[in-house]
């Protein structure tokens, strides 16, 4: 049986990093939209995957989340699975949580225009922390 003694010493040999990628990683360009038939109506639309992945860009470990989307279309609606592709793409990227709920949020305004749009990741608990970080855009003017 191990003793403690040789626990930390294998232990310490687990400290490694993981090679990383940074924001480049992120492919907003896979993000389709296509027409909304009726942009005079305010319709809610929630999207929700419980698949979201992103790594630490310090160690390279993951960080798991849920990922829940409510917007209000304008002119455009988000293509479904290019959505899943583009979440897909933050596997590799090293991306602090607070930055993907960010950066998520960014690029679904840029590509669909929404009236409005929430945004949620919570994230699994990692080193005793749950984090949960919500996000949100109310467009100007339509």
């Amino acid at each position: 049986m191990a003793q403690a003694k040789d626990l930390q010493e294998a232990y310490s040999s687990l400290e490694q990093g993981y090679a990383v990628l940074g924001d480049e990683a992120i492919d907003s360009s896979c993000l389709l939209v296509f027409d909304y038939e009726y942009p005079e109506q305010e319709s809610e639309i929630t999207m929700d995957s419980d698949e979201f992945t992103a790594v630490c860009p310090w160690t390279g470990l993951p960080d798991f989340g849920t990922l829940t989307v409510r917007y209000v279309p304008y002119r455009k609606l988000l293509e479904l699975k290019s959505f899943k592709y583009y979440l897909l793409s933050y596997r590799q990227g090293g991306i602090v949580q607070e930055h993907a709920a960010n950066r998520i949020l960014q690029d679904i305004v840029e590509v669909c225009q929404p009236r409005r749009v929430v945004l949620t990741l919570d994230f699994k608990t990692r080193g005793g922390i749950h984090t949960v970080v919500e996000v949100s855009h109310t467009a100007l003017e339509m």
